[in-house]
Formats: structure tokens, sequence, C-alpha cells
């Protein structure tokens, strides 16, 4: 199925294709479920609303090769709030990067599979992620490395709402726009909450839109769990000449699970049993 998906990335959006894609989601959203498991603490919130747009990045729009990570004719993913590492890691198990057995060992000593994305472990990460605001600076670096070497391959690189905090975000945002970085697209995961509570009320960033426009970027807001929403956002990002582009999602926070949905307590988070089984249960009842 991934090969698939991948051969119509150039075709118009088919239902057959956004179908394909939400039941990748959902199985993300299953693996994030089961690496947390029982009684451990993980982040559940901001990893379950991202499964959407990094099912789309993965099993439709990017060009990676499970088979050859390091290939240099690759399209390139980073995953700036790191913290949600566990959604990169069911896709890259998914999508046949490493085992999924590798999923049982999160956060174990030795692992391929740490609480923050490591390059150095981790077969198809990026860069060292999770020093919040950090992300967006090594996407520009990377995309200016690319267009230096004549390379057409795209960097994307997802942001969370509470890490536009960050001076360091505005001051990449400040950059990209200057030296014209149209093969970078940066999304804003916007799920309104962050690790203590709500974005607006710990570090009011609004108006969201306004502030990237203004930094003379080209700006897309969808809802960031309709599929058909984000494949044509990505695809009208590969059309913007001369500005990078922000694609704006709007997000649940523990999108999927019913008593974590905008619960900032599951920002990181543990689930007792019963709460495990409702979780299994919601995710169950969504395929049908």
């Amino acid at each position: 199925m991934f090969k698939i998906i991948k051969e119509r990335r150039v075709k118009m959006v088919s239902k057959e294709v956004v179908k394909a894609v939400e039941e990748k989601a959902l199985q993300l959203r299953e693996d994030i479920v089961d690496i947390i498991g029982v009684g451990k603490v993980g982040h559940l919130g901001g990893s379950s609303s991202c499964a959407d747009i990094v099912a789309a990045l993965y099993f439709h729009k990017m060009k990676v090769d499970p088979k050859n990570p390091s290939d240099e004719n690759r399209d390139r993913f980073l995953l700036s709030k790191g913290h949600a590492a566990l959604v990169q890691y069911a896709a890259l198990a998914e999508a046949g990067f490493f085992p999924k057995e590798e999923l049982k060992k999160v956060k174990t000593l030795g692992a391929k599979l740490q609480g923050h994305p490591d390059m150095t472990k981790t077969p198809g990460i990026e860069a060292n992620t999770g020093s919040l605001g950090q992300g967006l600076s090594i996407a520009n670096g990377m995309a200016l490395g690319l267009r230096l070497d004549g390379s057409k391959n795209k960097v994307y690189v997802i942001i969370g709402d509470g890490e536009l905090a960050e001076g360091q975000i505005w001051e990449a945002a400040m950059a990209s726009a200057n030296f014209e970085i149209d093969n970078l697209v940066a999304i804003v995961d916007r799920n309104r909450l962050q690790a203590t509570g709500a974005v607006k009320e710990r570090f009011n960033t609004n108006p969201i839109p306004s502030k990237w426009e203004a930094f003379g970027w080209n700006v897309i807001e969808i809802d960031g769990h309709n599929v058909e929403q984000i494949i044509e956002a990505l695809d009208k990002a590969d059309k913007a000449k001369g500005k990078p582009t922000v694609i704006i999602a709007e997000t649940i926070k523990g999108k999927g699970i019913s008593f974590a949905e905008n619960n900032v307590a599951y920002h990181n988070g543990s689930m007792t049993e019963e709460q495990y089984e409702i979780a299994k249960k919601d995710l169950e009842k969504l395929k049908a």
C-alpha cells in the first residue's frame, strides 16, 4: 500500500487515496496508544493531534525510501515539536524503516526509539529535535542546502502552536522569507493546548495566520483532521514560488480518544488499564 499511494502523489486526490491515508492515520493512533500502554507516561495528546498530517506526508506526499533512509534524492521531514515523537516512530515503523517490534521498546535503555527524535539512533530521523523553537532554523538550512545542490526535493517541518512562543521561530520565519525558501513547508499543529494549559492563557501568539502573512509567508488554513484538505494544501505548497509556505492546521489534542480530546492532562500523561481499553475501543469504532 505504501508504494501504491506514493505512485499516485502527482494525480488528483481520489476517494481511494483519502481513505488509504485515513486508515494509516488511524493505525498511527493505535500504535501510539499501544506504545504508551498502561501506567507509562507518554505524549498522547500532541502525537494524536498531528497523526493525519504525518500520515499524509509519509504515505502520500513525501519521496522517501525506507530501504535507503539516507538517499540523497529524498524529501526531508522534521518534527520540531519533538516531544510528539511517538507519531513519527509509528509512521516510520508502518512505512518499513524498522520492524514494528521496536515500538515496544520506546524509551528503554539502549533502544532505537527514545523520548525525543535522535538521528544517531533511529533510521529516518533527520535531526535531533525537541528543544522547542529550533526545528524551523534547521529546516531552513536543509532547504537552502538542497537549493544549492540543485535538488527539487522539499523540506517539511511540523511546529506546535505552543512552540510559537519561542523567539527563534520568528527569527527563522524572517530568514525563510528573506531568502525566498520556496522548497520549505512549515505546518503548525494548532491544537490550542500546551503542557500546562491553553496557549492563549499561557503565551497568546494569536492571531497566527496574519502573523505568518506579515512575515512574508504563503499562508494556507485547513482542518488538520480532513485528509483531503491536508493533501490539497500540500499540493498547493508545491506551486508557491518565491516564498515559503505555512499550513496552519486546526487540530484537536488527543484526537480520536474520548477522554484525551482537548484534555491538557494528556499532553504527557499515563493511562489506567480501563482508559487503555477505552482508547482501543474508541479507535476501533472509527474503523466502521
